[in-house]
């Protein structure tokens, strides 16, 4: 017992891509590990737009937080939320006020969805950040063809039919091409009095172009690639309030009842807690080392960190491939402390930024490179497969799209009720209604 107490904690609050990583890489160190989140699983978060739009099963891409740390005997798991954190007496406060004492702390909580201070539209427009997210969403997508079908009034069909994706960055640009796959093929002969290939999807995105932090060409290739599966791209179009039954954006009333928000995010309230300076979006500002200020026993990874890299030109955007990075290097010094050496600065190696638009589309920032295409969705898809956790769920996956590719198929189109919201709104009959779909355009039509 007492050569436990003198082996260094780690806690690390968070199972996502940081967490887990570093959790891996303090395998064989010489500290004791405990990993704890909310949730019991870990989250391929990339492809949850694919759980949402009926493409794949939550078991296939999250996988048990224990199945996956199993044989490091080093490293305990446990499924609980921190309510708060006493940094000067190195405590942290579970559920329930039981406390766990560490030597480190490394906090890779991720974001929260944010709706700008108009938290009532959660209800209206669900994010998309975890599987209970993609489930809410699938259902409400189904759900709303199968309200089609036996609507007599072609008003209120038609606002059943049409899906608004809010947010032009990847994941809206995803969610709004999978929307336009399903109707066009996995649901196109499901039905005997509607035809879903004439379901309106709509991308509202409240700057100049989608995909902002990509190169120029490429939105413009996105948008036409969008646009040809038939999805209505609008850009400077700032959503101004959501109701039941419609959205408001620029001026304009469209009537929906299917709103899904892929828009902001902020820090949660745990980062908030820390007293540390944090940046606009309530993401921790963090050391060269990824320590908090002041503290270097306290780590802040992934996501939940503001960590600007001169030599990729900016703050570090919250992506995969930074936390795995950060997760890693983070071990490495820990275990440099261990030894007694000095702590290395964090430098991220950027191996570009990949979006899928649809079938067999997509875009690719790969260094200097810029393409788009089969061969930009080729490597988009063997990435993602490299990066699932577990054997099995890439196997799985490997065949599941197989299969939709080949048969234009979707396997996962259930709705069990747990999400069932009568869709029973007035309608609006608003003055100016966007409700035609515009035919596709040339890239450089705005």
């Amino acid at each position: 017992m007492e050569e436990r107490r003198k082996t260094p904690h780690v806690v690390i609050v968070g199972g996502g891509f940081a967490g887990l990583y570093l959790a891996r890489g303090l395998a064989k160190a010489p500290v004791r590990v405990t990993i704890i989140d909310r949730k019991n699983h870990h989250l391929f978060q990339p492809m949850l737009y694919q759980v949402a739009s009926a493409a794949l099963n939550p078991a296939e891409i999250a996988v048990p937080i224990r199945s996956v740390l199993r044989n490091q005997r080093n490293t305990d798991v446990l499924m609980s939320t921190v309510s708060r954190i006493d940094i000067e007496a190195k405590q942290l406060y579970l559920d329930g006020e039981s406390s766990i004492a560490y030597d480190y702390l490394v906090l890779a909580t991720g974001l929260e969805t944010s709706y700008y201070g108009k938290d009532e539209w959660e209800l209206l427009a669900p994010g998309l950040k975890d599987v209970d997210d993609a489930l809410k969403v699938r259902e409400r997508v189904l759900q709303a063809f199968e309200e089609a079908e036996r609507e007599k009034d072609p008003v209120r069909r038609h606002a059943l039919l049409t899906f608004v994706v809010v947010g032009g960055g990847p994941t809206g640009v995803e969610m709004a091409g999978a929307i336009a796959e399903l109707r066009r093929y996995a649901l196109a002969r499901d039905f005997r009095h509607i035809d879903p290939r004439e379901a309106t999807v709509m991308l509202l995105e409240a700057g100049p172009k989608i995909l902002p932090s990509y190169p120029d060409d490429l939105s413009d290739t996105a948008k036409q690639e969008l646009r040809s599966l038939g999805v209505e791209v609008r850009t400077e179009m700032l959503v101004t309030d959501i109701q039941p039954g419609s959205v408001k954006a620029a001026g304009w009333t469209i009537p929906t009842t299917t709103v899904i928000w892929a828009e902001g995010m902020k820090g949660t309230s745990l980062l908030a807690s820390l007293g540390a300076p944090l940046d606009r979006m309530g993401r921790v500002i963090v050391e060269t080392d990824c320590s908090l200020p002041g503290h270097p026993e306290v780590f802040v990874l992934g996501d939940a960190a503001h960590f600007e890299d001169e030599k990729f030109g900016g703050v570090l955007p919250p992506i995969a491939q930074p936390a795995i990075q950060q997760g890693k290097h983070t071990a490495k010094n820990i275990i440099a402390d261990q030894k007694q050496k000095p702590r290395t600065p964090f430098s991220y190696f950027d191996k570009g930024q990949l979006a899928v638009i649809g079938r067999g589309q997509a875009v690719a920032d790969i260094w200097r490179f810029h393409f788009g295409g089969f061969l930009a969705w080729v490597i988009w898809a063997v990435v993602h497969i490299a990066f699932l956790v577990g054997h099995r769920n890439r196997v799985i996956v490997m065949l599941q799209w197989w299969w939709a590719y080949t048969t234009f198929h979707r396997g996962a189109r259930l709705i069990t009720g747990r999400d069932h919201v009568p869709i029973d709104v007035t309608f609006p009959t608003p003055e100016r209604p966007l409700t035609a779909v515009s035919p596709p355009q040339p890239a450089s039509v705005a």
